[in-house]
């Protein structure tokens, strides 16, 4: 007789999903699918409103990395309207969008992925949790919810908010630094780099290196990858040029306003999550584990893909030997976690970068802006991947229509297979319990959706 198993809730993601998981006659996998619950609406209502109110709303979109909405919606205002910021307005930009990737960053690693493998994958689930941290290492988890606490501090006192932000507006950002709060954020970005260097190093040989076991074959996949690049090739989260890997390394570069020749959206009647493909591939869309067709990842792991190198000096030591173990594009999806680490040095060192830089306290910080009628795509590198808003405006510049595609969405495809191959390979003539159940979960939670 034929049984179901139901996931339900999906626990420890920034989110709601639930996972269903068919078994034939034999007890063995003869499919599985990872069901989003989530129905938000934003492209429709925020038609008919006027655009430079959008990046205030879209925040609303996600809780925890509401910077990336708002700055991708500003930047996509800015488009429809003919405006670029000047440049102290671009480098606040900038800078607030990394520092919001450092809290997502430590927020994931180690309250919502940690508990896996610092506590196990087996132990119960009613201490596999930050609790159960907080209980087995307390130094370890006051120290981290310091950092959080930090990073979150940093932004609200220079920004005005930390969540669902207003600082970006058309044409700029909407205050300047002064000198007293550039020295404040300096003095806390180090001491967060300081940080990040030790998770670094706890996360690869406290946490990852004691599970080799299923670190490159727990929901393993072979796919493309999606991320930004610089002109020379560097990684970045805030501007520049889109990069389409195939599974192979080859890969195409491409301005943000050409994702729809590149890009295509696939629906599926079991899920309201729209499911992104690779269009100028011309292979297709198929999920099919032996030979998928047109399915890329994004995230962390996508984009120390992609990159030829990143800018800054820890983190490009932390590519090279990560590159140097996994090679390149490395596919083990629970490498995402490393990925992730490698990150977290990276944009502590982007943010003191960006500190360093003395345009960062100039008065200049918005330009005039004249909405009117116009197309616009603003995108950025959200910390669940890339993130592409594209609006259009009619004469009295409201909006007309609209289109996004969020990080998660690139990767719900390839959560879907990653999900089969875990429930496949794990689940045997009938045979599961908590803890394969449990790694499983851990195969999507690596996505961090």
């Amino acid at each position: 007789m034929n049984t179901t198993i139901s996931i339900e809730p999906l626990t420890r993601i920034e989110g709601h999903a639930r996972i269903s998981i068919d078994l034939d006659e034999a007890g063995n996998v003869a499919d599985s699918r990872l069901h989003i619950l989530s129905l938000r609406g934003f492209e429709q209502f925020i038609c008919g409103r006027p655009a430079e109110e959008i990046p205030r709303i879209v925040t609303r979109i996600c809780g925890i990395c509401p910077w990336m909405h708002h700055l991708a919606s500003v930047k996509a205002v800015d488009a429809c309207f003919g405006v670029k910021p000047p440049p102290t307005g671009a480098l606040l930009r900038e800078l607030c969008q990394v520092m919001a990737h450092i809290n997502d960053k430590i927020l994931h690693f180690f309250f919502l992925a940690a508990p896996d493998f610092i506590l196990g994958p087996d132990a119960d689930y009613s201490v596999r949790s930050i609790m159960g941290i907080v209980r087995a290492d307390p130094e370890l988890a006051n120290r981290v919810a310091a950092m959080r606490k930090l990073g979150q501090q940093l932004l609200e006192e220079f920004a005005g908010r930390a969540i669902h932000p207003v600082a970006g507006v058309s044409g700029g950002f909407s205050k300047p630094m002064t000198k007293e709060e550039r020295q404040r954020l300096q003095q806390g970005c180090r001491t967060l780099l300081e940080f990040a260097v030790f998770a670094l190093t706890y996360g690869r040989d406290e946490v990852l290196n004691k599970y080799q076991n299923i670190l490159q074959t727990l929901g393993r996949i072979e796919t493309g990858f999606l991320g930004t690049v610089d002109t020379n090739g560097a990684m970045r989260l805030y501007d520049g040029d889109l990069r389409l890997m195939k599974a192979d390394g080859s890969f195409t570069d491409f301005a943000p306003e050409q994702y729809k020749e590149h890009i295509k959206e696939h629906v599926e009647n079991w899920s309201y999550g729209k499911m992104p493909w690779a269009d100028s591939w011309q292979e297709g869309f198929s999920m099919d584990l032996d030979r998928p067709r047109g399915i890329y990842r994004t995230n962390t792991l996508a984009r120390i893909n992609i990159c030829d190198h990143i800018s800054t000096p820890i983190a490009q030591e932390a590519l090279e030997e990560f590159r140097d173990l996994f090679g390149r594009p490395a596919q083990g999806t629970l490498l995402y976690h490393w990925a992730r680490l490698i990150e977290l040095v990276y944009t502590c060192e982007r943010s003191l970068e960006l500190l360093a830089d003395d345009r960062i306290t100039g008065d200049m910080i918005r330009h005039n802006v004249q909405p009117g009628a116009g197309r616009g795509v603003g995108h950025v590198e959200a910390p669940r991947g890339t993130l592409i808003h594209e609006y259009t405006t009619d004469e009295n510049g409201c909006i007309t229509s609209a289109n996004m595609i969020v990080g998660t969405t690139h990767n719900l495809a390839p959560m879907n297979m990653s999900v089969r191959q875990a429930a496949t390979d794990l689940i045997k003539n009938g045979h599961y319990d908590e803890g394969i159940l449990n790694r499983i979960e851990m195969a999507v939670r690596a996505y961090d959706p």
